[in-house]
């Protein structure tokens, strides 16, 4: 696994726009700092990893954030420590932590809003519209934002009924031989595939019939060697030997730009134009967005949502159906509504309707806490990335340990957002050992509230199903 060298050109790659990277000092002595900084955010990492569970990790991870002070290791280890957030359904601390702020540049487009030439269409629609006759669709994402990957699972199904039959994903490790037979990732599918939104993308494209492939870059390449490996392994895994072949890529930030220079060279897009004589249709997500401070929205921002107030993921198009990009290098940019939370969560974790949310309490972490909770389809093993996850603590996640001394109080709850169907949930702390768990299905309706007392869990620390089958309990039961 390349997670050393990826994760640092990824770590560089994005934070090169940052405003806090502008220290006064010459730009070698703060690439010198950066390095060094990511050596110890990668050692920190591998130690994280030796634990035997997720939230155990997390703990190793937000626990490091708070012991180094250093300027440059926090603007390296912020990302590292975001990517764990996401990890763990953490989406809003994620987002505080590593923010990468979208001011204005000298090549940005004229605003759409009331040009007289463009007008704002669901991204749903316009995508799939303009992806017709197309050979290959591209997707970006920023890493610690899955917001940005919600549109794109959404997309899966119109795209596959256009024709499209193939889905290329970055983080998915070409090592992990079994996925296509198995039908859902684990923890050796990928990197960002831990996350649940990410694995929900790949589940998605498996059970909607896509060959799905990796092509992250197998050497110690970066910059401009490592987009050339990225694109000569694209075209290996789906053109060479299936020249008709229909592609949706997944790749981070400005992997997919058509043109300018990147990194010092070009990117995968540009190098994978050079090896086939291909159009994709480049779909940027990472730009228009809320963050967490509005002074990191881009300033088209705040007055396309306060006129046009959407409810779902934009674009602008033109009469004739041409599309609106932000920057050059792009066909359209994506704008993503302003963030709702319910009970602690983003609400777009509904995926456009297409899950539920389902109530969980810390009633059943048995004072145990903090305290992971996770569904899994019932048709998925235990290794499967869960459809959802939340870690419920009284305390705050981002607090630091001298912090956490708990008050009195009712037990944290939260919500899981699953698609209808069967699950098991579990309720596990953080050495790994099963607090509560219980089959539940979802139901294709809408729920009622949470019951104003939470149901008492069981005696005992764990609910132990007669040969593995009890009740199934709906949404609407608040179990």
């Amino acid at each position: 696994m390349r997670c050393t060298s990826i994760l640092f050109a990824a770590a560089c790659a994005a934070i090169a726009g940052l405003p806090g990277s502008g220290h006064a000092q010459s730009p070698a002595h703060w690439q010198a700092r950066q390095l060094k900084a990511s050596q110890e955010s990668e050692a920190i990492m591998r130690d994280a990893n030796k634990r035997n569970s997720l939230l155990a990790q997390f703990q190793v991870m937000r626990y490091a954030s708070v012991g180094n002070n250093d300027p440059a290791f926090q603007v390296i280890f912020s990302q590292y420590l975001s990517w764990y957030q996401t990890f763990i359904g953490d989406y809003p601390d994620a987002a505080t932590s590593f923010s990468i702020r979208q001011g204005a540049l000298p090549d940005d487009r004229p605003l759409p809003l009331d040009d007289g030439v463009h007008h704002a269409e669901s991204a749903l629609t316009a995508i799939a519209r303009l992806a017709k006759g197309r050979r290959a669709v591209f997707f970006n994402e920023a890493h610690n934002i899955p917001l940005t990957r919600s549109l794109t699972v959404q997309m899966l199904a119109r795209l596959r009924a256009e024709g499209y039959d193939y889905f290329a994903a970055e983080t998915v490790y070409q090592t992990d031989k079994g996925l296509q037979a198995r039908g859902y990732p684990t923890k050796d599918s990928g990197f960002y595939t831990q996350e649940p939104v990410c694995a929900e993308m790949v589940r998605t494209a498996l059970r909607l019939g896509y060959k799905v492939v990796g092509y992250e870059a197998l050497s110690d390449a970066s910059g401009d060697a490592r987009e050339a490996e990225q694109a000569r392994n694209l075209y290996r895994q789906v053109f060479k030997d299936h020249p008709d072949a229909r592609v949706v890529v997944n790749a981070g930030y400005a992997h997919i730009q058509e043109s300018g220079a990147y990194l010092g060279g070009a990117s995968m897009a540009q190098h994978l134009r050079r090896l086939i004589d291909i159009d994709p249709l480049t779909v940027e997500q990472t730009m228009l967005y809320d963050h967490p401070d509005v002074g990191g929205n881009h300033p088209y921002y705040e007055p396309v949502m306060k006129k046009l107030q959407p409810t779902g993921p934009i674009v602008f198009v033109d009469d004739a159906g041409k599309p609106w990009s932000l920057r050059p290098g792009y066909d359209l940019s994506v704008w993503f509504p302003p963030t709702s939370m319910r009970r602690g969560r983003p609400t777009w974790l509904a995926l456009g309707g297409e899950r539920k949310p389902y109530y969980v309490d810390g009633e059943r972490c048995n004072q145990h806490f903090p305290c992971m909770v996770e569904a899994r389809y019932a048709s998925e093993g235990n290794d499967a990335i869960p459809a959802d996850r939340v870690v419920l603590d009284p305390v705050p996640l981002n607090a630091v340990p001298s912090d956490r001394v708990r008050s009195g109080g009712a037990a944290p709850a939260s919500e899981l957002y699953l698609r209808p169907g069967k699950y098991r949930v579990v309720y596990s702390g953080e050495n790994n050992a099963t607090l509560f768990s219980q089959n539940v299905t979802i139901r294709d309706r809408n729920p009622r509230p949470p019951p104003s007392q939470p149901p008492a869990a069981t005696a005992g620390p764990v609910s132990t199903p007669v040969r593995g089958d009890v009740a199934q309990p709906s949404v609407d039961q608040g179990n």
